[in-house]
């Protein structure tokens, strides 16, 4: 068995030796519409790599940090996830959502998006619900293995891929209470300032997953009305609403709570199922991982999430004044030691999505004055800060093919079956840019794991 190092270094290897360059190794993906739609042409000239042990442990400390998180509500309040949430800095319209919007279980649908440094991979933020960026990442895994250098490659190292359309997919009817046989109608809602945008790439992916015998619509919020104790599209009634909209969009304006409220209504007197429910943006809030790395609920934890928890979560405080423990059990002033170690910092709202509010404290563009400035406002609102991670550069063919350094997120979905696939996004080291996002321009890939002895392929 072999790791990603390894992997990584052998496939380039061959690329050199083949003289292969970017505009042929990333197959058909500037081919496919919706892929096209979605990245705005911008593809990875390689898929990363996940060695089977590593895959299996990473699996294991994932799915022992979803079992931490969607137990602090009991651990830490009673049960009261009204209390959790808004101990996450929640405000009450959003916490009213979440009451009324609650699944029978917490949702599996995740994905942890990582760095890897010298010692493995370290999280920079959980991301839990059906919102989730990436979803095609077996559509560009397929166009890839269209390149024969990279089909004899996974064929000899016996590397596969995840499909999480199909997780996704199998989860939606699944989580809502349904049977494959059922076949309930689905409606793939957004929030209606932002639906104008995503659209199109909504249609193709109508298109896509009625051709994987899904019974689904596409529409924004407005749309949908309650009429004769249904939900409905038109004269369509729906079954399951599967959410893009975010919690974040209940405070754009004060008729933001009238437009959900119907919806959430039908959601709790289970006339529609919402998929995800919105209770997932809760245990999703970084806010949640600052619960998981503070100190004083370290008892709290089992022995298995401690030691995953070690591994993968960086030190995450809350942005309040008093003493906090440090890695190596020194107890400091935590506003002391923000100001004083802004280069080992990054300050970031505990709700946000996309890189929205995230100050670097390493930047060069940031100086005391501003550091001092954003953290002092964010005192005792809903900010967190979070260890600096020191990510390992990989390298990515251009089109003379020469090898180029990169700064890469791992994105690592997991699903009701388990592990859901890898979704990469990265930027050039060249380009300075500190937080990796595809709306400010990241390129997108994806990700391919090596199959166990007994797998098959």
């Amino acid at each position: 068995m072999t790791d990603r190092t390894e992997l990584t270094a052998s496939y380039l290897d061959r690329v050199r030796a083949h003289g292969a360059v970017a505009s042929e190794l990333i197959g058909s993906q500037p081919d496919n519409e919706m892929l096209v739609a979605f990245y705005q042409g911008r593809f990875l000239s390689r898929p990363l790599f996940l060695g089977h042990r590593e895959r299996v442990r990473l699996q294991a400390d994932l799915e022992n940090l979803h079992s931490a998180l969607t137990a602090l509500p009991e651990r830490l309040f009673g049960g009261d996830l009204g209390a959790f949430a808004r101990a996450v800095g929640m405000a009450e319209v959003q916490v009213s959502a979440i009451l009324r919007s609650r699944g029978s279980a917490v949702t599996k649908q995740v994905r942890a998006d990582m760095y890897v440094d010298g010692s493995g991979f370290k999280l920079l933020e959980y991301n839990m619900g059906s919102a989730l960026g990436g979803l095609d990442v077996g559509e560009m895994s397929r166009a890839l293995l269209e390149h024969p250098l990279m089909r004899e490659f996974a064929a000899e190292h016996r590397l596969g891929f995840a499909d999480f359309t199909t997780e996704k997919l199998h989860d939606i009817v699944v989580e809502s209470g349904f049977a494959p046989q059922d076949d309930p109608v689905v409606v793939i809602a957004d929030w209606p300032s932002s639906y104008a945008d995503l659209a199109p790439y909504v249609a193709l992916t109508v298109d896509h997953w009625r051709a994987r015998g899904i019974n689904v619509h596409g529409c924004h919020v407005g749309e949908l009305a309650v009429r004769d104790g249904a939900v409905r599209l038109g004269d369509l009634k729906v079954d399951i609403i599967h959410r893009l909209f975010l919690i974040e969009d209940l405070l754009e304006s004060p008729e933001a709570a009238a437009l959900l409220d119907p919806l959430l209504d039908a959601a709790a007197a289970g006339q529609v199922k919402i998929f995800t429910p919105m209770e997932s943006e809760a245990f999703a809030s970084k806010g949640a991982l600052a619960m998981l790395s503070d100190e004083r609920n370290r008892h709290l934890l089992t022995e298995p999430e401690r030691d995953s928890l070690d591994r993968i979560l960086p030190w995450t405080r809350m942005l309040r004044p008093g003493k906090v423990t440090l890695e190596d059990g020194e107890q400091v002033e935590l506003l002391d030691y923000v100001f004083s170690h802004q280069d080992d910092l990054v300050l970031k709202p505990t709700l946000l999505h996309g890189g929205q509010g995230v100050l670097l404290g390493w930047d060069e563009q940031v100086t005391p004055q501003l550091w001092h400035e954003r953290v002092t406002a964010g005192l005792d609102g809903p900010f967190l800060v979070q260890r600096r991670i020191a990510p390992l550069t990989e390298y990515f063919p251009d089109e003379r093919g020469e090898l180029v350094p990169w700064l890469v997120v791992w994105g690592i979905f997991g699903a009701q079956r388990g592990f859901g696939g890898i979704y990469a996004r990265a930027t050039t080291l060249e380009s300075g840019t500190g937080v990796v996002n595809t709306a400010r321009g990241a390129y997108a890939g994806t990700g391919f794991h090596q199959l166990a002895p007994d797998e098959a392929a």
